[in-house]
């Protein structure tokens, strides 16, 4: 007999360039603040380090994906992500995570929630965060998951099987202020959502270059200032509400690429600058470069042809295949996106999170 507390069964996986644990539904308590309690103990926070729990010590590294089969007909499975703050203690539902995505199919492959098939498998998605659908295709030769592969992301060492990800067009607006344009917080922008509530901004607007390293980015205070005020006043206008204790929108400067892609991107996941773009993120970015009239005009380079865009990032670049429509009464929307990821398991097991707080004496 031991004092351990009790073990629930998690598997880590690297999605993307994301880590996090994934946890089918029925492993978690039933009430959201139960769950997030337990997960914040799980991960180890709050506390900068994670030292005590699964996090790595930084948002891309303190993620959860809970996972269950779907009751909906035109789904599988349904995801629900879950990010685990690191510093504070707080759990929020109020995003999507495209890079955890990826390792969706092939755990449910795993945990037996869908057949695998031959000599790929594809498995339909329900993000329960907002209800939108994806469909995620990975090779199974043989009807077992591939681990090797030569699909190469910028971000991640080495290579491994392809993780194709489809997005279906979704039901909400791509411009959800509808104008390619908004003067926000005295900041042209574009405000666009193809999956991630984005705001688009041009990095020389707010007297940067969009070629710093992130860490330069973060320090710079005034920077955190601007974009701050900029968050608060475009939630509002993009249907989100007060957003000041939310993670979304995602802010995203844009810069003339550098190394050949169609431009160059600083993402900020509220206040910490990505070290690379997340694949949502990216979906969001691309659509709105296509977006005529957008803050993008004359900073991308887009190709005379095709439908694929490399966006740059701090760490490498992302390829990203993007449609955008145009209809006759002037609304803008996404038709296609598609992204090719890579996933691997790290580990499946029992996590023993650490013991809750004892209860306070009378």
């Amino acid at each position: 007999m031991t004092g351990w507390p009790e073990g629930i069964r998690c598997m880590l996986m690297r999605g993307g360039t994301s880590k996090g644990a994934y946890f089918l539904a029925g492993d978690l308590p039933d009430g959201a603040a139960d769950r997030d309690e337990l997960l914040l103990r799980v991960m180890g926070s709050p506390d900068p380090r994670q030292i005590d729990g699964l996090g790595g010590a930084h948002p891309l590294t303190s993620k959860v994906a809970v996972v269950s089969a779907s009751a909906d007909p035109e789904a599988d499975v349904d995801y629900l992500f879950l990010q685990v703050g690191v510093e504070k203690g707080e759990v929020s539902d109020r995003q999507n995570c495209g890079n955890l995505l990826a390792g969706v199919g092939p755990f449910a492959v795993e945990r037996r929630l869908v057949t695998v098939g031959e000599p790929e498998t594809s498995v339909r998605v329900r993000m329960i965060n907002t209800g939108d659908l994806a469909v995620v295709t990975f090779p199974t030769p043989g009807g077992r998951i591939a681990v090797t592969g030569d699909a190469e992301i910028s971000g991640v060492p080495g290579t491994a099987a392809p993780v194709v990800i489809e997005f279906p067009p979704g039901g909400r607006p791509l411009l959800p202020t509808g104008n390619t344009r908004d003067v926000v917080a005295a900041t042209e922008v574009t405000c666009v959502d193809n999956g991630m509530p984005t705001v688009l901004i041009p990095a020389a607007v707010l007297g940067v270059t969009g070629d710093e390293a992130p860490g330069d980015l973060e320090s710079d205070a005034a920077l955190a200032d601007r974009l701050r005020e900029i968050r608060r006043a475009a939630g509002p206008l993009m249907g989100l509400g007060d957003v000041e204790h939310t993670t979304v929108p995602k802010l995203c400067l844009l810069a003339p690429p550098r190394y050949g892609g169609a431009v160059a991107t600083r993402t900020f996941i509220p206040a910490r600058c990505h070290t690379s773009i997340g694949v949502l993120g990216a979906a969001s970015v691309a659509a709105g470069l296509r977006v005529e009239g957008g803050v993008g005009e004359g900073i991308a380079r887009l190709p005379p042809t095709g439908d694929r865009l490399r966006i740059e990032h701090p760490t490498g670049f992302l390829d990203i295949e993007a449609q955008v429509t145009h209809s006759v009464d002037g609304r803008f929307s996404a038709r296609r996106t598609a992204v090719v990821r890579t996933a691997r398991k790290i580990f499946d097991g029992t996590v023993f999170p650490r013991p809750g707080d004892p209860a306070p004496r009378p």
